[in-house]
């Protein structure tokens, strides 16, 4: 009986998420109940963006076989011949509703920032293209971990995001939670993810964040799989028609 109750004991220990002697493992805690909402939610998902309220991904969203990366950068691909140069950033930043001078900082950032890695060969350009199937060399440190090395969506490690750090609200994120998460998620001798990851979250948050200033956990889904930014733009051509 004493040997039956070891092995529970030890089966449980092994599937502990909390270390005491760990703290930050307390204080970050992480969801273990995701099976019951999404399948196999470990399991990186090429084509779609789950969360445990879309288990499917975006109801409608048309992904062309394209990673869950590429469609998050394709929106700004305007002619869609699968290159994203700066003044094609300038407009997709512009349709989101970034004005002149923002739009045009961010466009050179971004592109300067991302050609290269992203170039099918080792001769720079000077027009600073983003190649869209290559996008997932561009991917940067010191992020959460919801796109993998290869451009895929990580179900579990976005779910992870708002069980550590939404603690105002369970589905939503003030900027300071937002700072809490880059900053947890910072990675050792890495100055270049520490800048982007807070940049790239503070853009979002900008853009997407509503009255109350929480940024909600739908904004943030969608924007990983790029619907939101055509959900933006769409409402902003609206507005201009009326306006």
């Amino acid at each position: 009986m004493a040997g039956r109750k070891e092995e529970i004991t030890e089966s449980r220990d092994a599937m502990s998420p909390v270390a005491l002697q760990a703290p930050l493992t307390i204080v970050r805690p992480i969801r273990d109940d995701l099976d019951r909402h999404i399948p196999k939610p470990y399991v990186a998902r090429a084509l779609a963006a789950p969360d445990v309220y879309h288990p499917e991904g975006t109801k409608g969203r048309e992904h062309y076989n394209m990673s869950v990366l590429e469609q998050h950068v394709a929106f700004f691909d305007l002619d869609n011949n699968g290159i994203i140069y700066p003044w094609e950033t300038y407009g997709g930043l512009r349709a989101l509703g970034f004005n002149v001078i923002v739009s045009l900082i961010v466009a050179i950032v971004i592109n300067v920032s991302l050609s290269y890695a992203t170039l099918p060969g080792w001769i720079p350009s000077l027009l600073f293209p983003i190649y869209v199937h290559n996008i997932h060399k561009s991917k940067h440190a010191s992020d959460s971990g919801t796109y993998d090395t290869e451009g895929r969506y990580v179900p579990v490690h976005f779910e992870n995001m708002f069980m550590k750090y939404a603690r105002t609200s369970p589905d939503k994120m003030t900027l300071r939670e937002l700072w809490n998460m880059t900053e947890a998620n910072r990675n050792m001798f890495d100055p270049f993810g520490w800048i982007v990851a807070k940049s790239e979250w503070f853009l979002l948050y900008v853009l997407a964040r509503d009255e109350e200033g929480f940024l909600s956990r739908e904004a943030i889904r969608r924007c990983y799989d790029g619907s939101l930014f055509d959900y933006i733009a769409q409402r902003q051509e609206e507005y201009k028609k009326i306006y």
